[in-house]
């Protein structure tokens, strides 16, 4: 804190760690299943996502404001803020076994078995999202929790891709999680989770072939990120049995499902400049979606401020800017996501928001336009 008694600059500082009550959702789940008999509380995560959020979201509306310049060197180095990111990881993975030893137990019915699966998919998807944090900063300890946190979704590919492929091409038509016009997510999820490995590999490759190694080594940190999801899930295979097999897996879906849906509505249609040497203009605010809305924004450590993310990677969520230039979204990710499973809903609201972001002109998006060239 300031001395002097002031006011610390953060007024969300202690609001961050409401984003820890969603791995805690299996323990709630649990307990509210146990008071009230019902079915229902077992689904408790996919309704907090897609019932509570949105509904919080539209009664607590948008949060624009920015930290000043002056404190954001204060804001970035303050612990506390990565001590929050970090916290999800054993809180994640202490629901994860829990759910397994009720998976195990024969206690559950099919349909409370489902409801705790899915909910558990939930967590994990919240975990990309906290590992995509972590991921991106310098500190070794944290690029590790963040590869740990994707284990439980068997996307550790996520780690790689996502900071040397989608950082570099994102918003043209080679990055893989970049969603076209048009496009529906049912056709993106496919092309995304594909491309999205293959980028992965390809980078992989790369790397180790400039330091004379062999692709499939535990050099490779596609492999380590296999290897990792492999202990995982075998590790519980031998403590619980193989009876939990289905619902990891049903769970691992279920979490980068998410994250996927999240990928396809930040991008969706915009399309960087291509410039007369055929390379793509510098990534800028008016490449992504924007949305201030503050629950969500809370919820998933400031991910909605997506355009200043692009523009500074390395930068912590909690100084992460509101950006005029931002296209923006109508409502937070939370309800976003699920226009997005409603391909005409989506289209609906989505598609007259792009064409006026680009004055009308539809050939200045991404529609359609496929090539392998490198930007």
């Amino acid at each position: 804190m300031p001395s002097g008694g002031l006011r610390h600059p953060d007024p969300k500082r202690y609001a961050w760690l409401l984003a820890l009550a969603i791995p805690l959702s299996p323990f709630v789940a649990a307990l509210l299943a146990r008071v009230t008999g019902s079915t229902v509380a077992w689904y408790l995560g996919p309704i907090v996502s897609f019932l509570v959020l949105p509904l919080l979201d539209l009664w607590l509306g948008t949060d624009a404001t920015n930290p000043s310049d002056r404190v954001i060197a204060q804001l970035e180095d303050d612990r506390y803020y990565r001590w929050c990111t970090m916290a999800f990881l054993p809180l994640q993975y202490a629901g994860l076994v829990f759910a397994c030893a009720l998976w195990a137990s024969g206690s559950l019915s099919v349909a409370d078995a489902l409801g705790l699966a899915l909910t558990v998919g939930v967590v994990a998807g919240f975990a990309i999202n906290a590992a995509h944090e972590l991921g991106h900063k310098h500190d070794a300890v944290e690029r590790w929790c963040s590869r740990l946190a994707l284990a439980q979704s068997a996307y550790g590919h996520f780690y790689i891709e996502h900071n040397r492929g989608h950082h570099v091409h994102v918003a043209t038509p080679v990055d893989p999680a970049s969603a076209r016009y048009g496009e529906s997510f049912y056709a993106f999820w496919p092309r995304t989770m594909i491309g999205s490995l293959r980028s992965a590999l390809a980078i992989e490759r790369t790397r180790l072939g400039r330091l004379g190694r062999g692709q499939w080594t535990l050099a490779n940190e596609v492999v380590q990120g296999w290897a990792l999801t492999a202990i995982l899930a075998g590790g519980l295979l031998l403590a619980f049995g193989p009876t939990v097999a289905p619902w990891l897996a049903l769970q691992a879906v279920v979490g980068f499902t998410l994250l996927e849906a999240v990928n396809y509505l930040e991008h969706y249609g915009l399309l960087r400049e291509r410039r007369p040497d055929g390379r793509y203009e510098r990534c800028r605010h008016v490449h992504s979606w924007d949305s201030d809305h503050l629950a969500s924004n809370i919820f998933l450590f400031h991910l909605q401020r997506h355009s200043d993310h692009h523009t500074h990677p390395a930068r912590r969520y909690q100084a992460l800017r509101h950006v005029t230039e931002a296209p923006r979204l109508p409502q937070g990710y939370a309800a976003m996501v699920l226009l997005a499973f409603v391909p005409p809903i989506w289209r609906r609201v989505m598609d007259p928001r792009l064409l006026a972001h680009y004055g009308g002109d539809a050939s200045l998006t991404n529609r359609g336009i496929v090539t392998t060239a490198n930007p």
